[in-house]
């Protein structure tokens, strides 16, 4: 079976990649929409130790979309809208100076800033400017996922901002993500990558994707305000550590 999977995949993907990044595709949207984040970095640390580099933010950016679009379907009608149209604006400044400007930035730069960012955000109040200049929060966020790929916890600390409760919080975080996602996924278009090389394995991590948002859903409405909370905080300080080690490690 795993010999039949070779005429669908693209150059620099073994079958048994495949299948470990379609698992935790599934693995990384069940514990973003049950506990608010860290699916998309999770997803991301796999398919940088499996994916060719040059394929790596741009796949990851359309298997996001994927999922964020369709937690964003399930949970849609407890979106806090307000928080969209400036962050939009945002993201569309952010990602458009991405694709032109060239950032010759070592990714574990960047994890370090965004990782100690997040811990200040999640161990204090939230900085006043997340809710107050979404437009800036839009902006930054889309420009370092251009080159970064997984800035969901620099977006949850805006989300945060919104003082939501668990279901408005998954959704908003949704909506904001797939607006950028989106635009990186445009981006990368115009800039020349060729997705149609891994159509089906974009297909089928989304697919996972899908799947691990409809199981994830059902932790989600089982579980208190209260608990959401301290479980999203944990999510966040963890993922925060390991990307600020990133950085004093140099990788």
């Amino acid at each position: 079976m795993v010999e039949a999977l070779l005429p669908l995949l693209p150059e620099g993907l073994s079958p048994t990649g495949f299948l470990i990044v379609s698992f935790f595709s599934f693995l990384g949207s069940f514990i973003t929409i049950a506990f608010g984040i860290g699916g998309g970095g999770l997803l991301l640390a796999i398919m940088a130790v499996i994916l060719p580099p040059a394929a790596l933010i741009p796949v990851h950016g359309v298997v996001q979309l994927g999922s964020n679009a369709t937690r964003f379907a399930v949970m849609a009608k407890h979106t806090f809208w307000p928080a969209l149209p400036m962050f939009t604006v945002g993201s569309l400044i952010g990602a458009a100076l991405g694709g032109v400007i060239v950032v010759d930035l070592p990714p574990y730069i960047v994890q370090g800033g965004v990782g100690a960012f997040i811990l200040w955000s999640v161990l204090a109040r939230p900085p006043a400017w997340l809710k107050r200049w979404p437009i800036l929060t839009g902006g930054i966020s889309s420009f370092l996922t251009m080159f970064f790929g997984a800035t969901g916890m620099f977006v949850a600390g805006y989300t945060k901002a919104q003082e939501l409760s668990r279901q408005p919080h998954v959704a908003t975080h949704a909506a904001l993500m797939t607006v950028q996602h989106g635009l990186k996924v445009v981006v990368f278009g115009f800039l020349g990558f060729a997705f149609a090389d891994w159509f089906w394995v974009i297909v089928a991590l989304i697919g996972f994707g899908v799947l691990g948002t409809l199981v994830g859903k059902r932790v989600l409405m089982r579980i208190s305000d209260r608990l959401f909370r301290r479980a999203l905080d944990t999510i966040l300080i963890l993922l925060s550590l390991r990307l600020i080690w990133a950085g004093i490690t140099g990788g």
